[in-house]
């Protein structure tokens, strides 16, 4: 009985980790270049499962064919999205990206959409060059995005904030 007592804090501990890493917070390791110089490969950051508020420029972590991609949000439903000489025009005005000027001209439509529609996202690496976005693979369907992250914890030189 006494192993019992002195048992169950260590088993409190060990659920409420499980339920942490379930349902709260997890680290992913990127895995690439696609999301450079903001993410290096093999930094790990943290998956923020309960954040399911996707905005442009979140980053975000989805499943796509059982890996796990880091991505930019650039489109949300309800967009129209083109990039013509170097420049991001969501819903025909010009909006600041910082990466815009690597990108080639692209346009919605050549997905077959002219708007990005409810429940997707249209989503791209920082390294625009090196990327298997939705210009490749299409636009994201809201239930394969994991989760946002916005924090760095690996390589501890590095540890902070993204954006």
């Amino acid at each position: 009985m006494e192993w019992i007592k002195k048992g169950i804090p260590y088993v409190l501990i060990i659920l409420s980790v499980i339920f942490i890493r379930t349902f709260v917070v997890t680290p992913v390791r990127v895995d690439g270049t696609s999301m450079y110089p903001t993410l290096k490969n093999k930094d790990i950051i943290l998956l923020k499962k309960y954040d399911q508020n996707y905005q442009y420029g979140d980053i975000v972590i989805l499943n796509y064919m059982n890996s796990k991609l880091v991505k930019r949000i650039i489109g949300v439903p309800g967009d129209s999205i083109e990039f013509v000489n170097g420049k991001l025009y969501i819903n025909s005005k010009i909006v600041d990206d910082p990466y815009s000027s690597i990108t080639a001209d692209f346009s919605l439509k050549q997905l077959g959409y002219s708007k990005i529609p409810e429940g997707y996202y249209f989503v791209m690496g920082d390294n625009r060059s090196a990327s298997s976005d939705s210009r490749m693979i299409g636009l994201i369907q809201k239930r394969d995005i994991l989760g946002t992250a916005s924090v760095r914890i690996f390589p501890f030189s590095r540890f902070g904030m993204v954006k």
